[in-house]
């Protein structure tokens, strides 16, 4: 699922904003670069993150959520997580889609195996 394709999810006649966030793979981190990267799941993660959309509905109750966190091999340049909130006003938007990003990161049992330039490779959360 891409950006437009969550957002086109919870956009509505009703809504004067559609906020979206696009968590993209880059070529480096902490100072290397990157060659290859792969996402892996936890079997919980898709009721986390459901868990999770409903954490941020509740608190911003005039918002539709869509999120989704990609797992499998990705490449440079690809988008890993795809969120959209749609509110009639901007501000709900803005902060309701900003506490959802952060809450997917924080929570979200999702690792990536980075592959870097010079050979080596990690294991992170992927925060």
């Amino acid at each position: 699922m891409t950006v437009d394709e969550v957002s086109a999810v919870v956009a509505t006649d009703q809504d004067g904003a559609v906020v979206t966030f696009a968590g993209v793979v880059r070529d480096h981190d902490g100072g290397k670069g990157v060659t290859a990267l792969d996402y892996e799941r936890h079997p919980s993660a898709g009721d986390v993150i459901a868990e999770v959309a409903r954490t941020v509905a509740d608190a911003h109750p005039d918002v539709r959520i869509a999120v989704l966190h990609r797992v499998g091999s990705l490449g440079i340049g690809d988008v890993a997580l795809a969120a959209a909130v749609s509110s009639s006003h901007r501000a709900q938007a803005f902060a309701a889609c900003g506490a959802l990003v952060d809450l997917v990161k924080e929570r979200v049992p999702i690792w990536k195996h980075q592959r870097f330039a010079d050979g080596t490779d990690e294991w992170v959360a992927a925060l």
